[in-house]
């Protein structure tokens, strides 16, 4: 290997984490392990394929397929992040023998607070921060579908006790390799801007669509308080954000409902997730908005009710695994 090339292990290969492989993979400076699980026997023995829009048909060129973490003997320069946020707390503790102190990770998740279980396990270590709008669906084990839909917002979860330099030596480096790879996206000075922008959105949607099984505009449309409801539960999640000394105005509220008048009524990654049985990601699109408002003593009725509800629905389906 070059000395230039960089080790990189993702991992989580669904939707997102496939496609963010095939944009490392085709870069010639990358060395890319991947961490598959529900679909590990179909990549291990067809590979991975996508079908892009933007980027056409591919089988994207990966060095080394495995189960976990643990079965590699090579210390990544990059470990992406692109699994399901669910139980956050579990997964930097799988990455010990594969890290050391040069090692950069990337986290590529909806949600708010996604950094802090890494920080705790890896205090010495550089965290990059991303926002991803990328629309892309695994169609079956190992084919991932990507639409037109691509853009990443990237930036970093700054670290005392690492030198400032050297965390932007790290970011630029990423940056470039997503450059090469020919995706869209924007470096970020305060990230977690973007983080708690798209919280707000999911937030509402996500538990909406899930807690009602029917789609935004029909739950929009279902009475006269619903859309009064929705803004509510924004304006309440914004408020954190505020505490959080993140600078969010309330004209996000107006700015996401235009959003979301302006198609169609869809529904949720959550919302799937519920009706494929699968564990909700609670913890880090409501649970941390929750807690942190538990924490400033806010009263926050709306977002509240949305949380306890839809842990009530997680804990079915956990009971049910």
């Amino acid at each position: 290997m070059s000395a230039d090339k960089k080790n990189v292990l993702l991992f989580g290969l669904g939707a997102i984490g496939g496609f963010y492989a095939s944009i490392l993979g085709r870069n010639e400076n990358v060395s890319l392990s991947v961490v598959a699980r529900s679909n590990y026997d179909s990549v291990k023995s067809n590979g991975l394929r996508i079908e892009s829009q933007n980027h056409g048909n591919q089988t994207v060129k990966i060095d080394q397929v495995l189960k976990s973490p643990s079965e590699s003997q090579v210390k990544f320069d990059y470990i992406v992040c692109a699994h399901k946020a669910v139980n956050p707390d579990k997964i930097p503790p799988l990455f010990q023998g594969c890290a050391d102190a040069n090692t950069t990770f990337v986290i590529i998740q909806n949600g708010v607070g996604n950094e802090e279980p890494f920080r705790t396990c890896f205090p010495q270590n550089s965290i990059l921060s991303c926002v991803t709008w990328v629309g892309a669906t695994q169609t079956a084990p190992g084919l991932i579908k990507h639409t037109k839909s691509e853009d990443m917002q990237i930036g970093l979860f700054a670290n005392p006790a690492v030198d400032g330099q050297v965390e932007q030596a790290r970011l630029e480096t990423f940056a470039d390799l997503l450059r090469q790879g020919g995706t869209v996206f924007q470096v970020e000075g305060n990230i977690q801007v973007k983080r708690w922008e798209k919280v707000v959105w999911n937030a509402a949607w996500n538990p909406l669509t899930t807690l009602t099984d029917v789609d935004t505009q029909t739950w929009l449309h279902s009475s006269p308080e619903a859309e009064g409801m929705t803004r509510r539960l924004m304006r309440e999640v914004i408020e954190v954000a505020r505490r959080c000394e993140v600078p969010i105005g309330d004209e996000l509220v107006d700015e996401l409902m235009r959003k979301i008048n302006s198609v169609p009524g869809i529904f949720s990654s959550m919302h799937t997730d519920s009706k494929e049985g699968r564990p909700l990601e609670v913890d880090v699109i409501l649970g941390y908005p929750m807690k942190k408002a538990r924490e400033f003593g806010m009263d926050l009725p709306t977002l509240t009710a949305v949380y306890a509800m839809t842990m009530a629905v997680n804990g079915r389906l956990q009971s049910k695994l």
